[in-house]
């Protein structure tokens, strides 16, 4: 069995330095979850990481597409992403609305577009062998805006900051009615209108998907023991660390879970994956 990974960390966003909408914690995340799968049996020669200005969206796609290739039934592989995300509406060539994707954000997003589900959709289709098994990590969110929260370590006030861009308004005028196209598709029979679909959808395939948050919520990063860090990834990462890996992916999202609640952050994790899946290992 072979075990490859791709990790991605992106805090500074175009332009190089200062200018662009830059985050803090996520080449920490980065760091974490590339030395967390070592301590999980993923060799670190088998390991590819991209960080700001290197992930842009080509290089991110020729990094997924390494990541697949010449895969095999019961290879274990994994995606992680740290960074911003956000929503675009998808319009088809006939101008109709299809319904919102949610995207990742790449560091030259504003040149060279967002990767959205449909982009991850066609590369797996194309390039993932049935009986691979594939763990998607984001930690990113959608929607949402800056707050402040409490440090329990240093008893200080400190900033949070949501991992999300503002979407442009040709997209934010559909989210903002993401309801009334959803009744639409309910009424209409004939209607394939999808209001929002989960990133990576990969019908019947050995895929899943561990989210930071519910699709209504933000995904947060703040002061963790005097570093930036993504509240999702640092409890992910700790509980796999723990167990090295032996852990269901039913245990690992509940303890997760927990250890957010616990924390008193204002995000719920969310994992999307078959009934068989979630009762087995995670990475097999």
């Amino acid at each position: 069995m072979t075990k490859k990974a791709v990790v991605i960390g992106i805090n500074d966003y175009a332009p190089i330095g200062a200018g662009g909408p830059d985050l803090n914690g996520c080449i920490n995340d980065a760091r974490d979850m590339a030395n967390t799968l070592v301590i999980c049996g993923f060799p670190p020669a088998n390991i590819r990481i991209l960080t700001n200005q290197n992930a842009k969206r080509a290089n991110i796609i020729t990094y997924l597409n390494w990541l697949l290739a010449n895969c095999k039934s019961g290879d274990s592989l994994a995606f992680y992403y740290s960074g911003h995300g956000t929503r675009v509406a998808n319009v088809g060539t006939d101008l109709e609305i299809d319904g919102l994707d949610e995207a990742i954000v790449p560091h030259d997003y504003s040149t060279a577009g967002v990767l959205k589900d449909d982009d991850f959709k066609a590369i797996f289709d194309s390039k993932l062998k049935r009986g691979v098994n594939l763990e998607v990590i984001f930690d990113c969110c959608h929607s949402g805006t800056g707050t402040r929260n409490f440090n329990f370590m240093t008893n200080e006030s400190v900033m949070e900051t949501p991992r999300f861009i503002e979407p442009m308004l040709e997209d934010e005028f559909y989210f903002s009615f993401s309801k009334e196209l959803e009744l639409k598709k309910s009424l209409t029979e004939d209607s394939f209108l999808q209001p929002v679909k989960a990133l990576v959808p990969v019908a019947g395939m050995k895929h899943t998907l561990w989210a930071a948050c519910k699709d209504n919520q933000v995904a947060m990063e703040g002061n963790i023991g005097g570093l930036t860090r993504g509240y999702f990834t640092y409890h992910f990462c700790k509980i796999l660390r723990a167990t090295t890996g032996n852990i269901t992916r039913k245990l690992l999202d509940a303890h997760t879970s927990n250890a957010l609640a616990a924390m008193g952050a204002a995000q719920i994790n969310q994992t999307e994956s078959t009934s068989a899946e979630f009762k087995q290992k995670i990475f097999t």
